[in-house]
């Protein structure tokens, strides 16, 4: 059983960066496509960026509205994988969860196998 632990989140001003991290804890990360979704109060649960499993293509996938703005990446030394947001902005406030599939390209969120307890961005104007 794998498990996932993210931390990183916290308040910020808008313009600020951060970086999440999700940490995997009884298997290997980067056996697993990774993906870090958010869920801001009244919406649904939305994937902002995709990490696959090493050697597929394309590597990474991010939402229109965050390309340019968050990168992800792996830390294979801490079994780690980094969500960086830079120039955030008050609609990036959500509670951040980051979820690992054995599939190269799951296009679901049922297609995960693994999730963490997420962590809360919150973003002020």
């Amino acid at each position: 059983q794998v498990q996932l632990v993210e931390s990183g989140g916290g308040l910020v001003q808008a313009g600020d960066s951060l970086t999440l991290s999700c940490t995997a804890f009884g298997g290997i990360i980067d056996s697993y496509t990774v993906s870090w979704f958010r869920q801001a109060p009244g919406e649904e649960r939305e994937v902002v960026s995709t990490i696959s499993k090493t050697g597929l293509a394309p590597a990474t996938y991010y939402k229109a509205s965050v390309k340019g703005r968050f990168t992800i990446f792996r830390d294979n030394t801490k079994n780690t994988v980094l969500l960086q947001i830079n120039s955030s902005t008050p609609e990036d406030t959500a509670v951040y969860y980051c979820a690992a599939s054995r599939l190269g390209r799951p296009s679901v969120a049922a297609l995960y196998d693994y999730w963490g307890q997420g962590t809360q961005v919150t973003v002020t104007s």
